[in-house]
Formats: structure tokens, sequence, C-alpha cells
């Protein structure tokens, strides 16, 4: 059994007490170690959540390369919106906006097991609820917003003219060869915390927040294209070189968070995102100076980032 091998499989055996099924994968130096239980496979397709979000930033990335949108246009440029938010705002989640559309926090607290609970968010009521909203200033501080993102992935989805999903898969899936990643579509059984079997989740309009299913397979693609030459190289590299910051630790990229560690613990750079629905969770993370990475999807409601970031660790010691 080589290290490689021995690393994933530990990711493996940490997270399968509490989860029906999850499939580990592990990149480095052009190789790819995956691990499984559960009944899934590498080409399982689950449901990924907020990984959605660096989708719909890359999305933004490839239009700015190619002259589509500009990253500090106006959100009002494409939907009724309060002055001063941009595109950029939406993608580091610094636009001020609240993290919900108006409304629905009350009723996730009071209701968290609600089954759907974004399947009314159409871009009618999206923009109803935004004229309702006096957001912070923007560009001031981080502010997480699945509204944000919805409505980034909603405005360049109405300036392209292409569904969110047909537009995810012109700017990234076909480039990158992604054959099961896109907006709705059939997945694997999922389960929520309890691991009782749940329904995957509509989010309507909000759909480049959170709506996006893929496969372990299609997100090793993605993470790969993070760390080496790709058809997007360019877009990836504006993407990562976008930096907010949220704290003396934190930056947030467009759409990926980022974390420099401790030179006692190697000072490695760690850039990552995680999602979680009803029924399912996603981690996707990597380190493009030393050109590793981490995918791990869950058919069960319940975190897996504490393995996967030590599994991120790990390979980024080794490499």
């Amino acid at each position: 059994m080589t290290d490689l091998d021995a690393l994933t499989r530990q990711a493996v055996q940490q997270l399968e007490p509490n989860r029906h099924g999850v499939v580990v994968a592990a990149l480095t130096d052009g190789h790819t170690e995956v691990q499984a239980t559960g009944g899934l496979t590498v080409d399982s397709r689950l449901e990924i959540g907020s990984v959605t979000k660096v989708f719909t930033s890359l999305v933004l990335a490839r239009l700015i390369e190619s002259g589509t949108v500009r990253l500090d246009q106006p959100l009002s440029d494409f939907l009724p919106a309060p002055t001063g938010i941009t595109l950029r705002h939406l993608a580091t989640h610094t636009s001020g906006l609240p993290r919900l559309p108006k409304g629905m926090l009350l009723k996730a607290l009071l209701r968290p097991n609600t089954p759907d609970p974004y399947a009314h968010c159409t871009a009618d009521q999206l923009i109803e609820n935004l004229s309702r909203i006096r957001p912070a200033t923007p560009g001031t501080r981080f502010r997480y917003s699945n509204l944000g993102a919805g409505l980034l992935g909603l405005a360049l989805s109405r300036h392209t003219g292409l569904s969110y999903g047909d537009l995810v898969a012109r700017e990234v899936g076909t480039p990158l060869g992604l054959v099961s990643t896109g907006a709705g579509g059939p997945v694997a059984p999922e389960h929520n915390a309890k691991r009782r079997p749940t329904e995957p989740w509509n989010l309507a309009d909000l759909v480049g927040a959170g709506g996006l299913r893929s496969t372990t397979a299609d997100l090793i693609r993605f993470v790969r294209a993070h760390v080496e030459e790709s058809p997007v190289t360019a877009a990836v590299g504006l993407a990562l070189d976008v930096e907010h910051r949220v704290n003396p630790f934190l930056t947030v990229r467009l759409g990926w968070m980022a974390q420099r560690m401790h030179a006692k613990l190697g000072g490695h750079l760690q850039i990552y995102h995680n999602g979680q629905t009803g029924g399912a969770y996603a981690f996707a993370g990597f380190d493009p100076e030393k050109r590793v990475g981490v995918v791990v999807l869950s058919d069960t409601a319940r975190s897996v980032d504490g393995p996967a970031m030590e599994l991120l660790r790990g390979l980024q010691s080794r490499a």
C-alpha cells in the first residue's frame, strides 16, 4: 500500500461510520487515488451544494476573459438592484446582501427540515425580494451570501441568454470534459443527517448558489484544472488572483475560500469550498503551489470538512 493509498483510506475510514456512503479522491503528481464506500463510485451523481459557487465564479472569470462582462460592472446593468453592488462583490461575498433572501432565515430557524426550501426562489421572487433589502455598504466586509451568489448566476444567465446549466456547460463543462455536471437531473439516493432517505433540492433561479449536481470523476477534472494547465487556465488565474481579506488568516477569491497555514505547519496555501444540501455533502480543495487536491462527495448531509482538510494537509506534506 502506498502512502497516498493509505492517506485516502484513512479519510474514508474516518468518514464512513456516520454516513451512508462517501467517495474520497486525492490528486497529486498527475495521479489520482480514489476510495469509496456505501455503494458509491467515482461516477455516482450527487448534489454538490455550495461548491456550485466556484463554478459560478469560474463562469464569471471566463466571461471577463472574453470581454463579455467586467469584474466591477454593476449588478444593476443586469437586474434591478441597489446601486453600488458589482459582480466582484457578489463573487467575493462583499455585496452587503444577507445570507438568504429576506424572510427565509426565520423560516429556516423555525422549520430547519423543510423539504426543498429554495424551490420558490424564482427570478421574479428574487428581484422583488431584492427591492426590499437595504444592503450594507458594498465592498467593505465579508458576509457570506447565498442570495448574492444566486444573483450572480442569474445575472450572467440573463446577460448571455442561456440557462444557468447551459452557461456552465459552455464555459466550464465542455472545455473540461465534464460529462455529468449540470443543474437538475437524477442523483444517487441521498440521505439527511440522520441517514434517512430524502429528496434532492430544486433551487429554481437561485441555482448559481448551490444547485449543481456532479460526480467525483467530474470534480477531479475540475480541481485538476486549478493545479495544472487546462483550457480554462487563464480564467482560473483571474479567479484566484482576486482577493479580499476576511481576517489575518483567511481570504476569499472569486468563489473560493483560501488560508495560509502557519509556518510551523509548513506555510502551505489551502484553497477550498464545501457544500451541503438536505441529502448530500461535498468538498473540493487544492494547493496550486504544491499542485495537489482533494475531492470528497457524500450521499449524507453531514460535514466531511475535517477529514478532507486533514487529507489535503497530508498531501501537501508529502509533495
